[in-house]
């Protein structure tokens, strides 16, 4: 969970003076070093030493100094996917995205991309699923919000900056990453309204599940 500012920033093409940087936004520690804000840093560390063909899924803690509420937690877990190889397309992206919507919440879900900008995605979206509690047909649905649509996470194909980091030639080599928090998947599936239930250890909460 304690990383550098190369894994974490750098090498996921995020330069100095990236907002992410801030000391108000991200926790530093007091020598050297930061609790990481993604699990993006699974992604270098595993490219940095292993060549293509790669398929991971990284979950894990993270941490950003979020402002505590209901739906935001300094502290939360995030799951991430990458895959690299030869001809590996957005379409490989999209597909995937959708069946792991189905698996997770019936299938019936249907998937949404925004475009969107990410460092170290290029092109970048947001991903949203369609609402599993209503739907889209109550308007005063608290995960939808009457939409029908439920904002996931982020995704995209591999930034070339990204790979030329790790020491891949992104003229042979494609890819694509997503992420997506575990704790809002849950939300979604079990109609949980509050992100800090998860974190308060209270037998009544857990013993539901």
């Amino acid at each position: 969970e304690a990383e550098d500012e190369y894994h974490n920033f750098d090498a996921l093409n995020t330069p100095a003076d990236h907002p992410a940087r801030d000391l108000h936004d991200t926790f530093y520690l007091e020598d050297t070093g930061l609790l990481r804000t993604q699990t993006s840093t699974v992604q270098i560390r595993v490219m940095e030493q292993t060549p293509p063909p790669i398929r991971i899924i990284s979950p894990g803690r993270c941490y950003r100094k979020e402002t505590v509420d209901a739906t935001h937690h300094f502290a939360f877990h995030q799951i991430e996917g990458l895959y690299v190889d030869r001809g590996v397309s957005f379409a490989d992206l999209k597909g995937t995205i959708e069946a792991m919507g189905r698996q997770v919440l019936g299938e019936e879900t249907r998937v949404r991309f925004r475009p969107h900008f990410f460092p170290f995605t290029e092109p970048s979206v947001e991903y949203d699923f369609t609402c599993s509690i209503c739907g889209g047909q109550n308007a005063a649905c608290s995960i939808c919000k009457g939409t029908g649509w439920v904002e996931i996470a982020g995704a995209g194909m591999v930034d070339p900056a990204v790979f030329e980091a790790v020491g891949y030639d992104p003229e042979e080599f494609t890819g694509f990453a997503f992420g997506m928090g575990l704790e809002r998947i849950a939300m979604i599936r079990y109609g949980i309204d509050d992100i800090r239930l998860f974190l308060e250890n209270d037998l009544r909460f857990t013993r539901q599940f």
